[in-house]
């Protein structure tokens, strides 16, 4: 009996099989969705905020956040030009997020505007949520959304 060399048609094809499937599996782990889009920026957000807070007790000047088409501003709550912490913009990491703030503002006369978070030196801030949505481009599918928060004395989070 003469021996047999190399691999037949069928054992090829399982082999090939086995690879393509893997390839499959690992190029649908590492696509980037929406969902973890937005799970990245909410996690970046969080760090800002908390940085900015820890600025603002740290300096004694109280920082505001706001939202904007593109991203959002951190900038001091006084228009005083010779404060020690500057303004600054940043972008939202993934095209199509929009921020929507929900603020639970304590004083009576709601000097705060609805879309600002006001990070101040007290160590204690008014319970607030922003909402993250990814904007979709068919309107087939819902928006993902996730929110982060504080109730005003823990840092903020990215809340279930």
């Amino acid at each position: 009996m003469q021996r047999q060399r190399g691999l037949t048609l069928l054992e090829l094809l399982v082999v090939l099989a086995i690879i393509g499937f893997a390839m499959a599996g690992v190029s649908l782990s590492l696509r980037n969705s929406s969902q973890t889009q937005l799970e990245q920026e909410a996690q970046r957000l969080v760090a800002i905020l908390e940085a900015a807070r820890a600025q603002s007790r740290t300096s004694g000047v109280a920082l505001l956040w706001q939202a904007t088409p593109e991203g959002f501003v951190i900038r001091p709550a006084s228009g005083n030009p010779n404060s020690p912490i500057a303004a600054r913009t940043e972008t939202w990491s993934t095209t199509g997020t929009q921020a929507t703030v929900n603020t639970t503002t304590p004083s009576a006369n709601n000097a705060t505007p609805a879309n600002l978070v006001v990070l101040g030196p007290e160590p204690m801030l008014a319970p607030t949520r922003i909402t993250l949505s990814m904007a979709t481009a068919s309107n087939t599918k819902p928006a993902p959304s996730l929110t982060i928060g504080t109730d005003g004395l823990k840092p903020f989070q990215v809340l279930p």
